[in-house]
């Protein structure tokens, strides 16, 4: 007798892809974090697995930015800060992610 295997249950693929995009996500801050890598750079190539976090838990991920001064930034664009970045239209990602390269240049001067 051959055995015959049962695809997993829907719930368990659902559950292993919510891990997988938690996984990438604590990845990419863990770099943003570090400096390896930019907010700018992340809106500029837009990860399928960023797209439905909150603008605002990413710019807040690097070093030294708190709330206020991510609704600082994102208030010059305008943005609210729990707008998901997958529905930030071309201009708003654009400007965001040019306003913290122009920090990012002020800020070496430092």
């Amino acid at each position: 007798m051959s055995a015959v295997t049962a695809a997993a249950p829907q719930h368990l693929h659902a559950l292993a892809r919510a891990n997988e995009i938690r996984l990438a996500r604590a990845s990419t801050k863990r770099a943003i974090a570090a400096g390896d890598l930019t907010v700018a750079e992340v809106l500029r190539d837009l990860p399928a697995e960023i797209e439905r976090m909150e603008i605002g838990e990413l710019v807040s991920c690097q070093r030294r930015w708190g709330g206020q001064r991510t609704r600082r930034l994102l208030s010059t664009v305008p943005v609210v800060e729990t707008k998901l970045v997958g529905s930030l239209t071309d201009r708003q990602r654009r400007a965001i992610a040019d306003a913290l390269a122009s920090l990012q240049g002020d800020l070496s001067l430092v």
